[in-house]
């Protein structure tokens, strides 16, 4: 007979590829685990993993038993969420990841309040870049990303939740605020500044400017952050533009506004989205999240239809 237990303990393994990590996760001894995994391969006459092979990996039909597995426990999970809905209890654990670009900006404007709403929810948050937040949705390390969407993957859900525009952020001597219109080709040269790779705000801005092999050639130095604000600080010094997004500019005074311009004949957008793994079972502390995060967004941020949304993928 296969165990939930059992199924656990195969997920742990997966997840962290080596099985005394596995067991510590699982707060068992390494023994136990292996033993209890052993039992599962036999009552199941397959191989589950390749211990030959380091780090560890499951074999063909062990990836698809583990993935029916996280299923499985996931639906698992569900009975619990439906007594505490019943109970109208709100409380349990909340592990979100979200993205640099967002963090910032927008963690400030509703995680305290949401910590005070809900004080049986024990929140934690990371920060981390989008590939590794899909990764660990995939792996049960958390439970929501915080993320830009559309992305296009048939074992996360996505939940939008606002379209900020792109703007342009130069420093205070660039011609390029000087202009009364500003297209999508003007920022196509080589004075833009980038965040580095894993970031899916570059990508939306080498989509939006079809510049793959673009070099930086007129900048002073030549540099990928991983933070828009570093980046905007150093065009405060060394000049050149970058593109923002528009929750960025909730924070800046009139004088620094002054830096930032839309573009005239195309309105960008990036979707924010809440995402999470098919097989999620918080949906209540999902769908509270989702309201305390649009009840502090501006109304005009709400609507889609105010611009074009630029994929990352």
């Amino acid at each position: 007979m296969v165990t939930l237990t059992q199924l656990e303990y195969i997920v742990a393994v997966d997840t962290h590829r080596h099985f005394a990590t596995a067991a510590d996760s699982c707060f068992i001894t390494q023994p136990t685990l292996s033993m209890q995994i052993k039992k599962l391969e036999e009552f199941l006459d397959v191989t589950i993993f390749d211990r030959s092979k380091q780090p560890i990996i499951p074999t063909d039909v062990g990836i698809q038993i583990i993935e029916q597995a996280r299923i499985i426990l996931g639906e698992a999970k569900k009975v619990d969420e439906i007594v505490k809905n019943h109970r109208e209890t709100v409380e349990g654990s909340l592990k979100i990841g979200i993205i640099p670009t967002l963090a910032p900006f927008l963690l400030p404007m509703f995680i305290g309040d949401y910590i005070r709403d809900y004080p049986d929810v024990k929140v934690e948050v990371e920060e981390m870049v989008s590939d590794d937040i899909v990764e660990a949705l995939k792996k049960d390390l958390l439970d929501v990303g915080i993320f830009v969407t559309p992305l296009k993957d048939e074992k996360i859900k996505e939940v939008p939740l606002f379209f900020e525009e792109m703007m342009i952020y130069a420093h205070k001597d660039h011609e390029i605020l000087k202009k009364d219109i500003i297209e999508v080709k003007d920022i196509a040269t080589s004075e833009i500044w980038m965040l580095g790779d894993g970031h899916c705000f570059r990508n939306q801005v080498i989509n939006l400017c079809e510049m793959h092999s673009m070099q930086h050639q007129e900048l002073p130095f030549e540099f990928e952050s991983n933070s828009l604000e570093t980046l905007m600080k150093i065009i405060d010094r060394e000049g050149g533009f970058t593109l923002i997004p528009e929750l960025a500019t909730q924070y800046m005074s009139t004088e620094k506004m002054t830096q930032v311009k839309p573009f005239t004949n195309l309105h960008p957008l990036r979707e924010v989205s809440l995402i999470y793994s098919r097989h999620y079972s918080k949906h209540k502390l999902l769908d509270l999240l989702a309201k305390s995060i649009q009840n502090v967004i501006p109304n005009d941020l709400l609507n889609s239809s105010k611009g074009t949304i630029v994929e990352w993928r």
